[in-house]
């Protein structure tokens, strides 16, 4: 039996398929929505349509922007020598939080599994090898401490060892299995600051 009206009900459902989301969260999202002013809610549908359109991948790094360049790849100040590869945006907030990075990225957005039919086909990795034909010093590969991630950075090592480029990967203070975008800011820089080489 449904509890609610159908428009309700079809906000819930919506709702709860966001990740993270369950359906007591989406419950009560959905309530807080209702009772919100009318232009708030559409103020809020307006920002997240005008987000959906014009957010797109930075032409260098991969990671989402809503310019042609992030505002890291647009610092001239970075050292676009060092490039970190790490796997979603989320990863790259993450390291900026430390403050201690100068480097640059670049975003896979993914990792290679084949369990889930992701190959390296699947992920940016073309674009990361287009960008080492340019004056790159180092490779830092951050990529989670889970299967995937260990895979995808073996992977991409190979790929670049044969350029002479140095591949380093971050330490292991980032504990398996964890997401990079959930450790504090402390425990990924000490990872970074005791990469190793690959």
């Amino acid at each position: 039996m449904d509890l609610y009206s159908g428009h309700i009900n079809r906000l819930i459902e919506e709702l709860s398929n966001l990740p993270g989301i369950g359906n007591k969260s989406a419950q009560r999202l959905a309530f807080y929505l209702i009772g919100l002013p009318k232009d708030r809610v559409g103020h809020l549908a307006e920002t997240i349509v005008q987000a959906r359109d014009n957010v797109r991948y930075c032409e260098q790094c991969c990671t989402l922007t809503d310019q042609e360049f992030c505002p890291v790849c647009a610092n001239r100040n970075r050292d676009a020598r060092t490039i970190m590869v790490v796997e979603n945006s989320r990863d790259l907030a993450a390291y900026e939080k430390t403050g201690k990075y100068e480097g640059v990225y670049h975003v896979l957005h993914g990792a290679i599994s084949p369990m889930l039919g992701i190959g390296p086909d699947d992920i940016r990795l073309k674009e990361l090898m287009a960008r080492l034909q340019g004056d790159v010093k180092e490779v830092i590969i951050a990529t989670n401490s889970s299967l995937e991630g260990e895979t995808t950075a073996m992977y991409i090592s190979k790929l670049i060892k044969p350029t002479g480029i140095r591949v380093t990967r971050i330490a292991s203070g980032v504990p398996v299995g964890g997401d990079l975008e959930y450790i504090d800011e402390i425990t990924l820089l000490r990872a970074l600051e005791g990469r190793t080489e690959l």
